[in-house]
């Protein structure tokens, strides 16, 4: 009440309690300990390949180009990009239009033209018939065009080079266009399926010839195929697909791929009900 008077001892009392108070309070702008919050802990990271995703991609379908590449690009994946970023401008085609037209997602397209991508050969057929390209354009040959008497000839180790998820493939025969075949001579680095975050599917068909070391074959319609050296095997394209290889050291294969159209193929199933283990 005001103008009541306190005995001595009462007021210092008082005037201790509020000196402990103040000197409880934090100061200005701080929040106290008791009502701050702990900050979230961050979920660990599983990496598959050379992708790194949360734990819940596993269980996530990926889109028909969803490979990231969280290391830094390479040169070569640098100058890809830059290759597809010219054939779009050149035919004056926003990103969203290309995307379309490519059959990609717009964000994956601006990866790849920025070199933060290296693509699946299922992204970079996408892209080349999107686009109206050959596919040595965009590893710097000019392919030519010829009536009659076609052929192209590519020395050892001369063939232009990409490397993505497991595989490290050299393109073969780049100078010449419109093929009705895309050879490919690959070495396969992957070791388990853990390397692949989805099945490589495209339109044609494919001849998988094996050089050196052995190969399983993964597919979503049959049991794993293993192939030795020597061995051979020719699929529909359409059929979701991975090959791993199953000898010590990485398998070398000669893949040839096709575009032509053929009828769809079954049903598919997701990789993970394919029987990997």
């Amino acid at each position: 009440m005001a103008g009541t008077l306190y005995p001595p001892q009462h007021a210092m009392f008082l005037m201790r309690k509020v000196i402990e108070l103040q000197a409880a309070r934090p100061p200005c702008g701080i929040s106290s300990t008791a009502d701050s919050e702990e900050p979230p802990t961050p979920s660990p990271n599983v990496i598959i390949g050379n992708t790194t995703r949360p734990p819940e991609a596993r269980n996530k379908p990926a889109g028909p180009m969803d490979t990231h590449l969280t290391k830094p690009a390479d040169a070569s994946t640098t100058d890809l990009g830059r290759r597809v970023r010219a054939a779009r401008q050149a035919q004056d085609l926003t990103l969203e239009t290309a995307s379309r037209l490519c059959g990609v997602s717009r964000s994956t397209l601006s990866k790849v033209e920025n070199g933060l991508m290296s693509p699946t050969f299922d992204v970079l057929q996408k892209i080349v018939v999107g686009l109206k390209i050959e596919i040595g354009e965009l590893f710097g040959s000019t392919p030519k065009v010829s009536a009659n008497g076609r052929r192209a000839l590519t020395r050892k180790n001369e063939g232009q080079r990409h490397a993505y998820r497991g595989y490290q493939m050299e393109l073969l025969a780049t100078d010449l266009a419109h093929k009705a075949m895309l050879p490919f001579r690959i070495r396969i680095s992957a070791h388990t399926l853990d390397a692949f975050d989805d099945w490589g599917r495209h339109e044609g068909e494919e001849f998988l010839y094996v050089i050196s070391g052995s190969v399983c074959l993964y597919s979503e319609l049959y049991a794993p195929t293993r192939l030795n050296a020597g061995d051979s095997l020719y699929f529909d394209s359409r059929t979701g697909h991975a090959a791993v290889s199953t000898s010590e050291e990485d398998a070398e294969v000669l893949w040839m791929a096709t575009s032509a159209d053929i009828p769809q193929a079954p049903a598919t199933v997701p990789l993970a009900e394919s029987g990997k283990k």
